[in-house]
C-alpha cells in the first residue's frame, strides 16, 4: 500500500535517516524493551490466536476411503484409470498491517513512555512475534495525511526500522485523520490481512472513522489498540493550570483542586472509552485498551488468552 504522500522522506529533518544520537538511543532503548516483553508465552499462543488466511493447493494424489468426493480431479482420473483427489493445506502465512497514529495527541506523554513511545513497542512486540512466525508485517503512518508507508516484510531488521520509523516521524501540529488512511487501507489491501490500528482515538466520541472501520472489518481481521496516558483518565490535584486539547480547540484554564472538575474530567474519560468500545463493535472489530502507566504486556497477553479462548469454544 502506498497512500498518496507516503514517498520516504530521508531528506527530510527529523526524518529517521538524520535521527540525532539521543533520539536513536531511545528507539534502542525501545527496541531492547520490546524483544524482552516478546520472550514470553506470548510467542507460544500466536499461531493458535492468528490462523492463516485459508488454504493451497499442495498435491495430487490417489483417492482413500473416506476423502470427500467433490475434490476428486476428473482430468487425472481420466488419465491414469484410477481415481485421484486434490490436497490442500492451510496456508499458514499471515499478513498484518499496522495503523499508526502519529497526529499531535500521540505525542503526549506524562509517564515512562509517550503515547507514541507505547505505540512503537506495540508495534515492535508483534513484529518480533509475526517474524518469528515466519509471517509479514508492514506499517503506515498517518498524521493529518498519510504518512510513511513501509512494505510487509519478514527480517530482523525490519523490526527495528518499524520502530525507529514510529519514534522518528516528523511531529504532526493536528490529530490524526483516522478516517481517511482507513478508507485507503480499504482500498489498497486486496487479500485478507491482520491490521492492527494504534491510535488514542480521542474523536472516538464523534467517530467520523466508524463507516470506513465497518467496510474495512467486514474484508479483514481488524483490532484497535488504543492508548491512554493516566493523566487523561484522572486528573491529579495539580493546582489551577492551562491546557489544549489535540483537536485544536485552544487553550483553557483549569482548576485540578476542584472535586467537580476531577469528576467531570474522569467521566469524559469513561465516555470517551465507551464510545471507542461502541464504535469497534458495531464494526464488529476487536480492541485492546493499553495505559502508558501500567505494563505494556498485560493487556496484550489477556487479548491473546481471550481470543485463544474464544476460538477454542467456536471450535468445539
Amino acid at each position: 500500500m502506498e497512500p498518496k504522500g507516503a514517498q520516504r522522506r530521508s531528506a527530510q529533518k527529523g526524518g529517521a535517516d538524520l535521527i540525532v544520537p539521543e533520539l536513536m538511543a531511545r528507539v534502542r532503548q525501545l527496541h531492547l524493551r520490546t524483544h524482552r516483553l516478546v520472550n514470553t508465552a506470548l510467542s507460544g499462543g500466536y499461531r493458535s490466536v492468528f490462523r492463516g488466511q485459508g488454504i493451497e493447493f499442495e498435491e495430487v494424489r490417489p483417492y482413500l476411503p473416506g476423502d470427500d468426493v467433490r475434490s476428486i480431479d476428473w482430468n487425472v482420473t481420466a488419465r491414469t484409470g484410477a481415481p485421484h483427489v486434490k490436497a490442500y493445506r492451510e496456508e499458514r502465512e499471515l499478513c498484518i498491517h499496522c495503523l499508526v497514529d502519529t497526529g499531535m495527541g500521540m505525542g503526549f506523554g506524562t509517564r515512562r513512555f509517550t503515547k507514541r513511545e507505547a505505540a512503537a513497542q506495540l508495534v515492535g512486540l508483534f513484529s518480533f512475534v509475526a517474524i518469528r512466525n515466519q509471517d509479514r508485517i508492514g506499517m503506515t503512518l498517518f498524521g493529518r495525511e498519510a504518512g510513511f508507508h513501509l512494505k510487509p516484510a519478514k527480517s530482523s531488521n525490519h523490526i527495528l526500522r518499524m520502530i525507529r520509523e514510529v519514534v522518528a516521524a516528523p511531529i504532526d501540529t493536528e490529530p490524526g485523520n483516522l478516517m481517511d488512511v482507513l478508507a485507503a487501507t480499504n482500498r489498497v489491501l486486496k487479500r485478507r490481512a491482520l491490521i492492527f490500528v494504534f491510535s488514542d482515538f480521542d474523536d472516538a466520541d464523534t467517530a467520523p472513522w466508524s463507516e470506513p472501520l465497518r467496510r474495512l472489518a467486514a474484508k479483514h481481521d481488524v483490532v484497535g489498540v488504543r492508548i491512554e496516558d493516566p493523566f487523561e483518565a484522572e486528573l491529579p490535584q495539580a493546582g489551577v493550570f492551562s491546557a489544549t486539547d489535540a483537536r485544536g480547540a485552544g487553550w483553557r484554564t483549569i482548576d485540578s483542586d476542584s472535586k467537580s472538575v476531577r469528576d467531570a474530567w474522569r467521566r469524559a474519560a469513561i465516555e470517551r472509552r465507551a464510545a471507542f468500545r461502541r464504535a469497534f463493535t458495531r464494526a464488529q472489530a476487536e480492541t485492546i485498551e493499553v495505559d502508558t502507566g501500567e505494563d505494556l504486556m498485560g493487556p496484550i497477553g489477556r487479548f491473546f488468552r481471550l481470543r485463544a479462548m474464544r476460538g477454542a469454544r467456536q471450535g468445539s
